[in-house]
């Protein structure tokens, strides 16, 4: 992803960028790997981050866009399982959206449910999706289809407010993102993008839905009675 991030870059010579990459306790080398890279790239702002304790992945997020210095801050999974000049696609429906500085575009996946990628899954990775697609709408977050997509694009304005509200870090901090954006008023649009399949997923299947689900159930809940809060709220509110 670091190789194909310089090449669609370096096509935009108008545009400054910095790269930041959060390794959350990986057994991977990905800080090895991004490290070596930044030594062979002297001229291109790399700053690598590896954290002594496990914060989970939307932890390691939080941490990348609190400390960016960007107008425009993008999210993107290490993987490769975007494609990164897609980020044209992202930026240019963000244009549109955007109000009083703030917005957020969501690649998504939606497009390709039909597809030979995810027709080819197993039969219960493909059922769990579908349940969670169907517990995210009866919970009343499910205005975005594709809510787990790892490549977003958010204003800094909108990331920061976001970012420093976050409560869950697990699986689902995406979840809890568009639900304070949606709290917030803050636009979000969806941007069908190109995506295949990476094998060796992280992800327990059985076990990780079942805490998605409950996780799912609790930022719900604890909205809806006001326990959490946006910060932005919470502290007019003190004021």
């Amino acid at each position: 992803m670091l190789d194909a991030a310089l090449e669609h870059l370096a096509t935009v010579p108008s545009r400054t960028f910095e790269i930041i990459v959060v390794d959350d306790c990986s057994t991977d080398n990905t800080s090895q790997t991004a490290l070596s890279f930044a030594a062979q790239h002297p001229k291109i702002d790399i700053r690598v981050v590896r954290f002594e304790r496990n914060r989970q992945k939307g932890g390691a997020v939080q941490h990348g866009a609190l400390h960016s210095r960007g107008e425009r801050i993008l999210m993107v999974d290490a993987d490769g399982a975007s494609r990164f000049g897609d980020l044209e696609l992202l930026w240019s429906r963000l244009d549109e959206v955007e109000n009083g500085s703030h917005g957020v575009a969501v690649g998504s996946r939606a497009h390709l449910v039909r597809t030979e990628a995810v027709v080819k899954r197993s039969f219960i990775r493909n059922l769990c999706m579908h349940g969670f697609h169907v517990l995210l709408r009866t919970m009343g977050v499910g205005y975005i289809n594709d809510t787990q997509c790892g490549f977003k694009l958010f204003t800094r304005e909108s990331a920061r407010v976001l970012f420093e509200s976050l409560h869950i870090h697990g699986w689902i901090f995406d979840v809890e993102l568009l639900l304070l954006a949606q709290i917030l008023g803050i636009p979000v649009v969806e941007v069908p993008i190109e995506w295949h399949e990476i094998e060796g997923s992280k992800m327990s299947l059985l076990r990780d839905a079942i805490n998605m689900a409950k996780d799912v159930v609790l930022l719900r809940a604890n909205y809806t009675i006001g326990r959490w809060k946006p910060v932005s709220t919470a502290k007019r509110k003190s004021e």
